[in-house]
């Protein structure tokens, strides 16, 4: 169980490092050059925005204060801040004092999100989104 544990600590710190680099450079150089730097595979390959597209964007406008921007942007940006902001704290928080509640939390939500009602409902917002993000040209 430690390894899955420690497996996944370090998925999300890293990935959480990654975003808090990526955050940096984009809000950095957001007010002097207009930096729009596709890292999106599938917009990059097809033209047409997957469902996360504006994720960062939103992130950033949430960084500045522009909570309405950053809903239109994209609603996932909400989802994408709070990880960023709560992971961090909650993995120093569980090795430092040797506990696993975030490594139980995540097996809890991951038992929850794969009822199948749940699952539709999630998979239905999601394409919304996604429909949105087109309907948006993003």
């Amino acid at each position: 169980m430690h390894q899955k544990r420690n497996k996944l600590y370090l998925l999300l710190f890293t990935a959480c490092f990654a975003g808090y680099v990526w955050l940096f450079y984009n809000v950095s150089t957001s007010g002097t050059e207009k930096s729009s730097m596709e890292v999106c595979l599938i917009k990059n390959a097809t033209n047409i925005p997957c469902p996360s597209c504006g994720t960062t964007r939103a992130v950033v406008s949430l960084v500045n204060g522009d909570f309405f921007e950053a809903l239109f942007l994209n609603p996932f940006g909400y989802i994408v801040a709070l990880i960023m902001l709560l992971a961090p704290i909650w993995i120093v928080f569980d090795l430092i004092s040797k506990k696993n509640s975030l490594f139980i939390f995540y097996q809890k939500i991951e038992k929850f999100l794969v009822r199948p009602k749940l699952a539709i409902l999630l998979i239905f917002l999601v394409l919304a989104n996604w429909i949105w993000n087109i309907s948006k040209g993003l």
